[in-house]
């Protein structure tokens, strides 16, 4: 990629955060344990699904102590809807027994100790440092990346790669917020087959269109 203007990037992002004010996360959770648990589940399924599920888990595996232990047959049948369950069971169970064994019971906020657990991968460990602990990291998902290449941000497709690229341009203390808004972007207006680019509150100022931003039209 090019030199990037920061007047470019900061506009967006400022455009953006006005877009979507509400930043939280989609998962609904108490405390680390359950964010950890919800963010496992979240791969291929939609957090609508995980949320469904996710009270009766925690009803009947309220910590990582009791998961730990749990029949992996009922885990399966509580957590069946989400797709990949027979998977997800085996991780959340092993990922328990090694938050017992290793971490004490908690949670770890270090990055490589948290994808040490199984189901754990940068970007699970990203969403659960940011929404925990308001640590900096890039969350990296299909919407995000789709997003970030039509702005002209990157042109990486590797996960990886495009969360350092996108790390390096990003202000830390607005990763969590950039992640998010990149992300209901991708959702609202920028889908990956008819993007509604007309509506779009960056249209005037994205490389891959030409239409009026809804301001000017």
């Amino acid at each position: 990629m090019g030199s990037i203007s920061p007047d470019y990037v900061f506009s967006v992002m400022d455009r953006l955060e006005e877009e979507y004010p509400e930043r939280n996360s989609l998962l609904n959770y108490e405390n680390p344990y359950q964010l950890m648990v919800a963010v496992s589940l979240s791969a291929q399924t939609t957090d609508a699904g995980v949320n469904r599920v996710s009270p009766e888990l925690f009803r009947l595996w309220p910590d990582p102590a009791s998961l730990s232990g749990a029949d992996i047959g009922e885990l399966e049948d509580v957590i069946h809807s989400l797709g990949f369950y027979h998977q997800k069971a085996r991780n959340l169970i092993a990922a328990a027994r090694m938050l017992e064994e290793v971490f004490g019971g908690e949670v770890p906020r270090d990055m490589d100790a948290l994808v040490s657990l199984p189901g754990i991968g940068r970007k699970s460990a990203n969403v659960i440092r940011a929404h925990l602990w308001n640590l900096p990291g890039i969350i990296v998902d299909t919407h995000f990346g789709r997003v970030c290449r039509r702005l002209g941000f990157t042109s990486e497709k590797s996960p990886e790669k495009l969360e350092k690229e996108i790390g390096a341009l990003i202000p830390e203390e607005r990763h969590l917020a950039f992640s998010m808004t990149a992300n209901y972007h991708g959702r609202r207006y920028c889908m990956s087959r008819k993007p509604d680019c007309r509506n779009c509150p960056l249209s005037d100022i994205c490389p891959k269109t030409g239409v009026p931003s809804r301001e000017q039209s």
